[in-house]
């Protein structure tokens, strides 16, 4: 698998940093958000569905306990291994693949449903990732995209985050507008059925910083970036201290998107 300097990146960060992203993980061991989203799908029993960049495996799990037949993919083995675990104790998981979330080792029309959740910041292009999900999924087949993200048209709050996110973990690619995912979609052929931003609450910064292995130097520099932080990031992100915390609210986007019948 010949990877990017990004990737490469991506690969080594989350293979070493796996253990923080399991069963007790605050933001990603909760998934109502997956649970709503599901709720507006259409699906059968044993309907095959597919994981990308699937982390600690949450998604995997929700979907396995929903009686699909589950596929997990990552760019990191470790990730795979744990996420294969977790979903495997809940339901059908019928493997996990080592590849990139750009070129995916299935055949067409193979899968009912492909996921992605807090992942597509890291990837190289994510519009060839969504070219390659419709590509495989089938007639009828829905996408699931959950991810950070900024509102449209907010050039200094994305900036900002930006250099904030690439400080506390190098291996960040950026956060996509709605109207950037509304493109891809467009681009691939799927008809978009939701898309939306939901502001999601980050309670602690150190917290955030120690899941990724933040550098002493990196801490600095993004405490450094918040308190200089202009008036357009307090309005995107309700930037404040609160028992001593530093918190913020962050964008969250949901993307549901369907392949056409025939």
């Amino acid at each position: 698998m010949s990877l990017t300097e990004s990737q490469r990146a991506a690969q080594a960060q989350f293979t070493q940093q796996s253990s923080q992203y399991g069963l007790e993980h605050p933001i990603l061991s909760q998934v109502k958000d997956v649970e709503a989203a599901f709720a507006q799908m259409t699906f059968a029993l044993g309907d095959r569905v597919l994981d990308v960049a699937t982390g600690g495996g949450h998604c995997a799990a929700f979907f396995a306990r929903q009686g699909a037949q589950v596929v997990v993919s990552d760019i990191s083995d470790a990730m795979v291994g744990q996420a294969v675990e977790l979903a495997g104790g809940q339901g059908t998981v019928l493997g996990g693949t080592v590849n990139l979330a750009e070129r995916l080792p299935f055949a067409d029309q193979s899968f009912a449903i492909v996921t992605c959740r807090v992942a597509a910041h890291h990837f190289a292009s994510p519009g060839d990732f969504v070219a390659e999900a419709a590509r495989v999924l089938r007639p009828g087949g829905w996408l699931l995209v959950i991810d950070g993200s900024i509102p449209d048209d907010e050039p200094v709050a994305e900036k900002w985050i930006h250099a904030l996110e690439k400080w506390r973990d190098p291996s960040h690619g950026r956060f996509y507008a709605p109207q950037e995912w509304r493109h891809f979609c467009q681009a691939a052929g799927l008809e978009i059925k939701k898309l939306e931003l939901q502001p999601l609450k980050q309670p602690d910064l150190e917290d955030y910083f120690n899941r990724a292995n933040t550098s002493p130097e990196n801490r600095e520099k993004v405490r450094r970036h918040i308190e200089r932080a202009p008036a357009e990031v307090f309005r995107v992100f309700d930037l404040k201290t609160e028992d001593g915390k530093t918190v913020w609210w962050w964008p969250r986007l949901t993307l549901l998107a369907r392949r056409a019948e025939n």
